[in-house]
């Protein structure tokens, strides 16, 4: 299998960074996969337009929930997701509700959660028992910022606690369009 080599190599790279490097290694991207790999994991942007959300609850630290309709399909919850990454790189959260200062004052990350209604949504911050029971019930996530690299970001659709979907490469440069 062509992923098993690529996820070999991914973790030399991993553990020869660990263990004897002195420079930090550049990080894999789409261009850096061995020839014929392919990458199953990654979604095209969808077509369907974003459904409404709103600010469910927000830390000091820059983490925050959002909610939308209960019956938003995985494609809408991509197209969120989208539509954040697209407002994170043209700095125009105020437009979507989100205190654009902020994700400007992030350090060195902020998150973003989705969740599909509200019944879930306060398990990140919940006292005593959680609404949903113990695991991660967000649809999606977005995370903007880290490390270096002020501009990183990723984005994901999130099928239960064990399965994701990635949907761009985190490495690679983005311009969102205008």
């Amino acid at each position: 299998m062509r992923l098993t080599n690529l996820h070999s190599r991914l973790l030399l790279l991993a553990l020869a960074s660990t263990f004897g490097c002195n420079s930090a290694p550049k990080q894999p991207t789409l261009s850096t996969l061995p020839k014929g790999a392919t990458v199953s994991n990654m979604t095209i942007r969808p077509t369907v337009p974003p459904p409404p959300f709103k600010l469910f609850h927000q830390t000091p630290e820059g983490s925050f929930t959002l909610v939308t309709t209960p019956t938003a399909t995985d494609d809408q919850i991509e197209a969120i997701v989208w539509q954040l990454r697209d407002a994170a790189h043209t700095h125009t959260f105020d437009k979507l509700g989100i205190p654009q200062k902020v994700v400007d004052a992030r350090d060195p990350m902020v998150w973003f959660h989705i969740y599909r209604g509200p019944r879930c949504a306060p398990e990140k911050y919940a006292d005593g028992k959680l609404p949903c029971g113990g695991s991660y019930h967000a649809s999606g996530d977005y995370t903007f910022g880290g490390g270096p690299n002020h501009q990183w970001d990723d984005g994901v659709l999130l099928h239960d606690e064990d399965h994701l979907t990635e949907l761009w490469n985190p490495n690679a440069p983005y311009v969102a369009p205008r």
